[in-house]
């Protein structure tokens, strides 16, 4: 039995469509017989995208003058779910996602779950799979007290699909007056310079953690992932020692990457780390411990020291 209809949040990075939106869309398709999203802002060139992949409509604010928008949306959405009555409403784990779904759960007065991995249909109900203890567990939670439920996924939890449609229709999605609340402005934007795919885009990953020594060392790091027209990671462990930014981060509390390739090069294995890259669908594990527990999940395991194993890595690449 399928819902009648689901609402998805729209995340915008450099004026297109976030994959995130994209995957939670596919997803959502399969468990409602209308999908519609809505977005925070202008549509405009967003509607042929969303239109694509199973939105038959967008709902904008319009331009909300550089004010944050978590207030503003958050209270034009309690507004519209009064009337246009959506099953559920759908966000990305995000900034933007966190904030409006908060928002939104306050002033409807219904309960919202985050950090989820999966969604099905339980009858009627919604049932929500998130992962607890370090992803070692799953929980499983259903949404039984009435419309709409509210929910944000994780990134990578679901697989962006096209669905051959044409340009989802634009509706306005009416902002209401919220005073104080609403105020607060964006009076700078810092964009982190990087070259290569994004670590969460990227088909291969090359990770670093503690094992590579000193700070310097991130530089081999950086080179294969370059050689393998990848991106570069690392563990928590060298984000905290201040080695690489944070951006760089695998791991529960950080980015959750599914590549092709992951190769993980001194990284001992501990579970947050690998709550962000067991979904990766070949894992290469590099490590001088052999009883590193990274190597659990390695379907390639190289006991050796990644000073001597990258250099020779590198050079084989750079001979090709």
């Amino acid at each position: 039995m399928a819902l009648s209809k689901i609402w998805v949040h729209v995340e915008v990075n450099e004026g297109a469509v976030a994959p995130i939106t994209l995957e939670i869309l596919a997803k959502a398709r399969t468990l409602a017989d209308t999908v519609e999203a809505f977005v925070g802002g202008s549509a405009d060139g967003l509607a042929e995208t969303l239109g694509a992949h199973g939105a038959s409509k967008v709902w904008a604010t319009g331009d909300l003058g550089g004010v944050l928008q978590g207030a503003h949306v958050g209270a034009a959405l309690a507004a519209a779910v009064g009337t246009e009555a959506p099953d559920a409403v759908f966000f990305g784990t995000t900034y933007d996602g966190r904030d409006i779904a908060a928002r939104l759960s306050v002033k409807i007065d219904k309960p919202v779950i985050s950090n989820n991995v999966d969604v099905e249909l339980d009858g009627d109900a919604l049932v929500v799979s998130a992962p607890v203890f370090g992803g070692t567990q799953i929980v499983k939670t259903k949404f039984v007290a009435g419309s709409p439920a509210i929910a944000l996924f994780r990134p990578k939890s679901f697989v962006a699909e096209e669905a051959g449609g044409g340009a989802a229709e634009v509706a306005e999605l009416a902002t209401v007056d919220t005073g104080a609340a609403g105020a607060a402005q964006v009076l700078d934007r810092h964009v982190e310079e990087t070259s290569g795919p994004k670590l969460d885009e990227a088909p291969v990953v090359v990770a670093g953690g503690r094992g590579l020594g000193e700070a310097d060392k991130f530089g081999m790091i950086e080179e294969l992932a370059k050689l393998l027209k990848g991106a570069p990671g690392a563990s928590r462990a060298i984000v905290d020692a201040g080695w690489v930014p944070y951006a760089l981060q695998v791991g529960q509390t950080g980015k959750v990457v599914k590549p092709t390739v992951y190769i993980a090069a001194g990284i001992s294995g501990a579970t947050q780390h690998m709550v962000g890259m067991k979904g990766s669908k070949n894992i290469i594990a590099i490590n001088k411990d052999p009883e590193a527990p990274i190597f659990g999940v390695a379907d390639l395991g190289i006991v050796g020291d990644v000073h001597k194993v990258l250099p020779k890595l590198i050079e084989a690449l750079q001979s090709r």
